[in-house]
């Protein structure tokens, strides 16, 4: 971590600022290395910006990573649109992979949505040639995973999972080709995939040895799953893990993305999810994703460094440091 926090305050000075999984004792792979506290005791678990909490500002790439590095973030979870958009303008993939590692971030996710689980042939094989240009820019970058939700697949239910474990897994072949691997992501409004155990039963079944899950705490409560499904889940079960907040109001029922909040504002049981992680030695990468249009109409540094504040908070809370 020294040459991360080198890198920072270089960068504010310079700018002004399958499965081996569902038992919990499996092996730690961890994503990115453990953070420190001031103690310098090892902490579990790093931080991750995922940009959709700054995105109604409308920035740019560079503008978020930026910010992201600044607010004092390990990692970031950019959508893959915005990689495609800064190669159209004339950005240099290449400077832009040489300027994330220089601010001391990694990209341990990226945010894509792709049809790859779907019946119909012609949109599935679609859905893997943007998968593929969508790894390719993430490689470029040097991203780690990509979101595999459960796009195309949410109004109508029926879908047979076994079939959506063997596209998973053809999906996650191709992820070996490009060095990036997809995730299965749990998406609380799909009637297929709104469950821990019905994600898991595609990740499981797909029989690839880097399956895994990219759960969600709104998607969990909103899906109906209990979160004590998480005691279950190994460290490689779970790399990447969208950290976030709900309220009591509006109702499972009728509640949205937009609803979401800054993690300890909710009700969510977030020390129980946090301690049960903890407990099955997880590694996870913490990454906050929100959607609130009360956010996006704040300062973005400000926004991101509340949300890091937050989450920090949830784990000290949590595992009883400081």
């Amino acid at each position: 971590m020294k040459r991360n926090s080198l890198s920072r305050r270089r960068f504010i000075a310079g700018t002004g600022a399958a499965l081996s999984a569902a038992i919990a004792t499996g092996p730690i792979t961890a994503a990115h290395g453990a953070s420190k506290t001031s103690s310098n005791r090892t902490m579990p678990f790093s931080y991750c910006l995922n940009t959709s909490t700054i995105r109604g500002q409308k920035l740019s790439l560079d503008k978020e990573i930026e910010i992201t590095a600044k607010a004092g973030y390990h990692a970031i979870e950019p959508w893959v649109n915005k990689i495609h958009d800064y190669a159209k303008s004339g950005g240099s993939l290449t400077e832009l992979r040489r300027r994330i590692s220089d601010l001391g971030l990694t990209v341990e996710s990226a945010i894509s949505f792709s049809q790859w689980i779907v019946d119909d042939d012609a949109r599935r094989g679609e859905a893997l040639e943007q998968n593929k240009r969508d790894m390719d820019v993430l490689a470029r970058i040097d991203g780690k995973r990509i979101a595999a939700p459960p796009a195309g697949a949410t109004r109508e239910a029926g879908l047979d999972l076994m079939k959506a474990a063997g596209r998973y897994r053809a999906l996650l072949e191709l992820g070996d080709e490009m060095g990036v691997v997809p995730q299965v992501e749990v998406w609380g409004s799909s009637k297929n995939l709104h469950r821990l155990g019905q994600a898991m039963f595609v990740v499981i079944e797909s029989g690839h040895p880097k399956a895994c899950l990219l759960p969600d705490v709104y998607h969990t409560y909103k899906g109906g799953s209990d979160f004590n499904g998480f005691k279950l889940l190994s460290p490689k079960a779970i790399q990447v893990f969208h950290l976030n907040d709900y309220p009591a109001d509006p109702p499972r029922e009728t509640i949205t993305d937009r609803d979401r909040v800054f993690p300890g504002d909710g009700i969510a049981p977030l020390t129980q999810i946090l301690q049960d992680l903890h407990a099955n030695n997880s590694r996870a990468v913490l990454s906050l994703e929100l959607f609130s249009p009360t956010y996006w109409k704040q300062d973005p540094l400000e926004v991101a460094k509340m949300g890091l504040a937050k989450m920090k908070d949830a784990v000290n809370k949590a595992l009883g440091t400081s």
